[in-house]
Order: C-alpha cells, then sequence, then structure tokens
C-alpha cells in the first residue's frame, strides 16, 4: 500500500486519482490544494510544508506554478515526485531535470498509457515515411483547459522531431502569414470545446494519402491510472529523471 501526497486534490483530475487510489488499496495521506473541496476523508494543506507525516510519493495534478515550491519539499524530503501538470516554462523543465540528480522525478505531458504507445507509433510513421510526407497534429480538449496547444500535442511533435532532423520550428497558427507550406514544418492545431476529455490526431500527408494516428480519452480514468502506476514505480527508484517510456518498459 502507498502512502500518496496528492497535489492538486480539488480539482477534477484529483478526484479522478483520489478514486484510482481507493479501488488499488494505497491511501491518500495529504492532499494539497489552495482552494480545497468543502470535505475530504483526508487532511488538505495549502501548502506541503504544513504537513508533518511522511508520504510515500508526490502526484502532482495541481498547476505548473506551484513546481519550485513541490521540488523543493520532493528534495528536502526525499520523497520521490510524480509531475503530471503541464504548461512548464523551459526554466521549470530544466529545474525538474536538475532536481532529478539529487531526488526521483518521472515527467509526462500525458499519463495515458494509450498515448505513449502513439508516440511511439509516431516516431515509426516519421522513420518509415520521412520528410516528403508532411505532418500536422490536431488536439482537441474541454473549454476550461487553459493551456494550448496541449503538453501532449507538443509532445507528439516533439517525438516526430527526434526522428526528423529536418523538422522546422512548429507552427501553431497560419492566419499572419500567406505563403505556402514550408517543407518540414510540424503544424499544430488546438480545439476548445465542451467537455471533450483529451483527443489528439497526427496526420502524415503525403501524394496522394493520408495516415492518420489518432487517440480518444473518454475519461479522467485513464490518466488517473497511468499516474497510479507511476506512483508505483518510482518508490525505491534512485535519483534520476523518469517517463512513462521506463514505465512501460517495466510492465
Amino acid at each position: 500500500m502507498l502512502n500518496i501526497m496528492l497535489c492538486g486534490c480539488g480539482g477534477r483530475m484529483g478526484a479522478a486519482v483520489a478514486a484510482a487510489a481507493a479501488a488499488a488499496g494505497d491511501r491518500i495521506v495529504a492532499g494539497v490544494d489552495i482552494n480545497p473541496a468543502a470535505s475530504n476523508p483526508y487532511p488538505v494543506f495549502a501548502t506541503p510544508d504544513e504537513f508533518n507525516g511522511k508520504a510515500d510519493v508526490i502526484i502532482d495534478f495541481s498547476h505548473h506554478s506551484a513546481l519550485y515550491v513541490l521540488l523543493s519539499y520532493a528534495e528536502r524530503t526525499a520523497t520521490p515526485i510524480v509531475v503530471c501538470t503541464t504548461g512548464h516554462s523551459e526554466e521549470e523543465l530544466a529545474l525538474m531535470k536538475e532536481t532529478a540528480t539529487r531526488v526521483p522525478v518521472f515527467f509526462s505531458r500525458n499519463m495515458s498509457l494509450g498515448i505513449n504507445l502513439l508516440m511511439a507509433l509516431c516516431r515509426r510513421a516519421a522513420a518509415t515515411l520521412g520528410a516528403d510526407f508532411d505532418v500536422e497534429i490536431i488536439e482537441k480538449h474541454h473549454n476550461k483547459k487553459l493551456d494550448a496547444p496541449s503538453g501532449t500535442a507538443l509532445m507528439l511533435a516533439d517525438a516526430v522531431a527526434e526522428v526528423d532532423k529536418d523538422a522546422h520550428p512548429y507552427v501553431f497558427e497560419r492566419a499572419s502569414e500567406r505563403r505556402a507550406r514550408a517543407r518540414g514544418e510540424i503544424g499544430i492545431s488546438a480545439v476548445r470545446g465542451g467537455t471533450i476529455v483529451g483527443e489528439h490526431e497526427v496526420l502524415f500527408c503525403g501524394k496522394d494519402e493520408v495516415i492518420t494516428l489518432a487517440h480518444s480519452a473518454t475519461s479522467r480514468e485513464v490518466f488517473a491510472t497511468g499516474a497510479m502506476r507511476a506512483a508505483h514505480f518510482m518508490v525505491g527508484r534512485a535519483a534520476g529523471f523518469y517517463n512513462m517510456d521506463d514505465v512501460i518498459n517495466s510492465l
């Protein structure tokens, strides 16, 4: 049984993780949220430093702005941390990697096992099809999502760019310029509406043919389940920077 500190416990993903933890026989020993729910079966604190106990692992579904405080707490208490938030700046990403030299840090822009399999398929497609195929990514999320494009869309673009060394900087909108599409561009489009949990399509567009790779999440449970898998994986690990590939390879 894991003892978990759940950051962002008052949000929808926090509720999903708490349910997944209960189903797995694990326990939330502390919640952290600046806007806690009216009632929780576990104590909730405004900051992690207010908690006097010890957790086996931290799961963070709060906001990327909380990263500095959470990494500091993780390092001070030698607690592995699973970072599930998105929208990080380059400085925040660098801080995660630097902290990972002293404490186990897990980071993925998407906690779904299916999305991470999609990444692997994108790498294979990019390697097989080459630069003669244009790549466009379309992501769709609910109307409450703050960041655009999604971290997952960027993660998929990164997967293609790892293979296609001729890939140009990502193009997020085309309205401001009137020109033909440049060779090697990776276009990324964002849709926000209703209660869409998360949909991602990667189009490889060639001469007279289009190959589409897609993933659709119908509930937040898939992300909560992935976070719990990552939490179990991280306990007992040495300091290092881990991601979902490490979890998948351990299965």
